[in-house]
């Protein structure tokens, strides 16, 4: 990942947290452990790629695990850590302000 320009902390959570799905991706995984097809369904508009390569930068930063069980066929499952737990807030603040955005009225309303 790429180093902090200016240090600030929120600097620091937009660079693990920024782009289009990661939080996206830990707010479902608040609701309990999911596999990745799970994953996929709940992100319809996520391609296979884009998925593997979030989780893999979220299980790096220490938020989220991946556990393999040894079955046929094999079995992963993606479960927030207790520091992913920590996001709850984050999550529950997006989500109400995303639904502010959809309640308010819009510029083209108003004319």
């Amino acid at each position: 990942m790429k180093e902090s320009a200016t240090g600030c902390s929120v600097e620091e959570s937009m660079r693990l947290l920024g782009g289009r799905w990661r939080l996206l991706i830990v707010s479902y995984l608040l609701d309990g452990p999911k596999r990745f097809n799970d994953l996929r369904r709940d992100v319809p508009g996520i391609s296979q790629r884009m998925l593997t390569l979030d989780l893999r930068a979220l299980e790096d930063a220490g938020l989220v695990k991946r556990t393999v069980f040894a079955e046929v066929p094999v079995r992963v499952q993606y479960e927030l850590t207790a520091d992913g737990e920590r996001l709850r807030p984050v999550v529950a603040v997006m989500q109400e302000f995303g639904l502010w955005l959809k309640a308010r009225p819009t510029a083209a309303d108003d004319a």
